[in-house]
């Protein structure tokens, strides 16, 4: 069950329109890495922790309701900026050079679509998706995919927050570049505690290690033509999850025959041998 409370959690109130900023905006929200994703992530990974990691589920459940209330921050400051932006004034205002430099910028769906207000989309118009949520059922792997989506969506909020000179947007992104700070790091904490939990880095901690190909479970193998990955951390030594050590293999082995690949059925259709033309 949610409740909701007609209030902002903070506020989100431009200091004059921008049609253009909306559009960037927009990316914020229905981006892969926007705030839909992060809330759908999160509450769709807390429905399904299963009996015994209770306080995980709370926890996600906690962060997805607060990315919902993101949204709502982040669609009333796109109705905002898109204020006096009707249609009849983009024609007007575009006989001034200036004006239409930045009017011509705007998503022209804001006021065909949806009247001036926000959309389930990013900065170009593509529909956010749900294939863009990462929910395994791994909660170790889910953590970790979650401190990519704060990161990726920082990374973002940033980068808008310098496109702007608006004091109000510049306001309203300050509190969400925080918010994805304390988010890396609560990930980053949960992470660590699933790892000394689990007595192991690697994702799932449940599978017998005999099972897998040891020998090569710890090579750069040197694909290209040049050596500079050679100079990483990650060629020798210890490996972070304690399980083996790095080493370097100059050539790629291989171990397999050149692929063949019987001619298929006539009636799939796909083209002949020579010698059966």
């Amino acid at each position: 069950m949610f409740l909701h409370d007609k209030h902002l959690q903070f506020e989100a109130k431009p200091v004059n329109p921008d049609p253009l900023m909306a559009k960037r905006v927009q990316e914020l929200i229905g981006g892969q890495y926007g705030e839909m994703s992060v809330a759908m992530q999160y509450l769709f990974q807390g429905w399904g922790v299963r009996e015994g990691n209770e306080k995980y589920k709370d926890l996600l459940l906690d962060i997805g309701t607060e990315e919902l209330g993101h949204i709502e921050m982040l669609a009333t400051m796109v109705s905002r900026l898109l204020e006096g932006t009707s249609l009849e004034d983009q024609q007007s205002a575009m006989k001034d050079p200036a004006t239409a430099a930045v009017m011509g910028g705007m998503n022209p769906q804001h006021a065909i679509v949806a009247g001036l207000n926000a959309r389930p989309v990013d900065s170009v118009g593509n529909p956010w998706q749900g294939s863009y949520i990462i929910s395994s059922g791994n909660l170790l792997a889910d953590f970790r995919a979650n401190l990519n989506a704060e990161s990726q969506g920082r990374v973002q909020a940033t980068r808008i927050y310098e496109m702007t000179d608006d004091p109000g947007l510049k306001d309203m992104l300050a509190v969400l570049i925080a918010r994805d700070s304390y988010h890396q790091n609560l990930w980053m904490q949960a992470i660590q505690e699933l790892e000394e939990k689990e007595g192991s880095r690697i994702v799932p901690t449940t599978f017998d290690r005999s099972q897998q190909r040891e020998d090569i479970a710890f090579s750069l193998y040197n694909h290209s033509n040049t050596e500079e990955s050679k100079e990483g951390s990650w060629i020798d030594g210890k490996t972070p999850a304690g399980d083996g050590t790095f080493n370097y293999v100059e050539k790629p082995p291989f171990e397999g025959e050149i692929p063949s690949i019987p001619p298929s059925p006539e009636s799939v259709h796909n083209t002949l041998p020579e010698d059966k033309l």
